[in-house]
């Protein structure tokens, strides 16, 4: 980009008049605009569009993200790190796994300048849609992110909401944030940041919690926790651990709210449909999307989201096999066979929400996307 594009794009040009709002449905290429080294193995990766827009999403939403990755398309969902507040980018905070092909990917490949395709913002996870006096944020390792975007936002707002933020390392050097959660705590009267360091090494001086949180910890800490609302992230273990902490405790658990991601370990990008698989004959049913206004046909043993995808659609979805949610939409009317994998809670199913991508149609089918 010249000196004279750049200006053009950040200077008077843009802020003279206020950027449209960003659609994936109209422009799903978003270029890396920056990369942030926050820890040994977590990097911050900022985007923005091509031609200047505004991204607007709730704090601990989430993108998915479409990878190329050795001839292969294969995409993940990251949850926005960054808030709301500041439209003009956003970022996604990964860290590197051993083995992970996208986290690797990113942090070998991703760079200023890169372009890659994405959808949505998406997701309930978000305290924007839990308003509450007093809030308790627990994550564990890159669990961090969606209540990072929250703290944030609150911070930009200049509302100093009741928030202690619990975050749990392996070690002192892997606390994601710290220097910014510790400016926060100074700068904020009613936020509060703790950590809780699994294996304190001999040479990082350390005199925070140490091993895993417990429930005389979590009350050390936030001794009122009972009665705040809360917000998990993290490794599965992570999650079921703080779940069994907080009902063994009594705690009211219809105030309890979690979000994960573990796509790392599936490998592959879900199987590609040729545009024969969507013509079902005189056996096929039709599946009408509302806010596209798109119908198609899906044969009675072909999944909903593998006869869009032939048909030339793009819907949001990453792990495809009924795990993740993303795919998540409302269906208006008709009937569908679901085999889910836990993508879905039972008062969803029961609000009318289906997984399209492990979902086939038993009639005509009407759905709200």
């Amino acid at each position: 980009m010249s000196d004279q594009e750049r200006q053009g794009r950040i200077g008077p040009a843009l802020w003279d008049s206020v950027p449209p709002k960003w659609s994936a449905e109209t422009d799903d290429t978003l270029v890396c605009c920056h990369v942030v080294q926050e820890t040994h193995d977590v990097k911050s990766f900022y985007f923005r569009t091509r031609e200047a827009r505004l991204f607007r999403f709730q704090p601990g939403q989430f993108v998915t993200f479409e990878f190329p990755i050795n001839g292969e398309i294969i995409n993940r969902c990251y949850t926005m790190s960054s808030a709301p507040t500041r439209p003009d980018t956003f970022s996604i905070t990964v860290k590197r796994k051993t083995g992970g092909i996208v986290s690797n990917w990113l942090h070998e490949t991703m760079q200023s300048g890169v372009e890659v395709k994405a959808l949505g913002p998406a997701g309930d996870f978000s305290c924007a849609r839990h308003p509450a006096e007093k809030y308790l944020f627990l994550s564990g390792g890159s669990g961090i992110t969606p209540l990072m975007s929250m703290a944030r936002t609150y911070v930009d707002l200049g509302e100093d909401k009741d928030i202690v933020f619990v975050h749990s390392a392996r070690a002192p050097r892997d606390i994601i944030f710290r220097r910014e959660l510790e400016m926060m705590t100074v700068a904020m009267a009613n936020f509060h940041a703790a950590y809780v360091c699994e294996t304190p090494t001999a040479d990082e001086p350390w005199s925070g919690h140490s091993g895993y949180l417990t429930r005389p910890m979590l009350r050390e800490i936030a001794r009122d926790f009972m009665h705040r609302e809360v917000f998990c992230c993290g490794p599965e273990a992570y999650m079921a651990a703080l779940r069994a902490l907080l009902k063994d405790a009594g705690f009211d658990m219809t105030h309890y709210h979690e979000e994960s991601f573990s796509f790392e370990r599936q490998g592959e990008a879900a199987p590609a449909v040729t545009p024969a698989a969507a013509s079902a004959g005189d056996g096929g049913f039709r599946i009408e999307f509302t806010k596209s206004g798109q119908t198609i046909t899906c044969a009675p043993d072909q999944f909903i989201l593998d006869a869009a995808k032939a048909a030339g659609m793009r819907l949001p979805f990453s792990c495809a096999q009924g795990m993740c949610g993303t795919c998540k939409t409302k269906k208006l009317s008709g009937e569908v066979a679901m085999t889910h994998q836990g993508g879905i809670r039972k008062r969803e199913i029961d609000a009318g929400l289906i997984l399209p991508c492990c979902s086939k149609p038993l009639s005509d089918v009407v759905l709200e996307k």
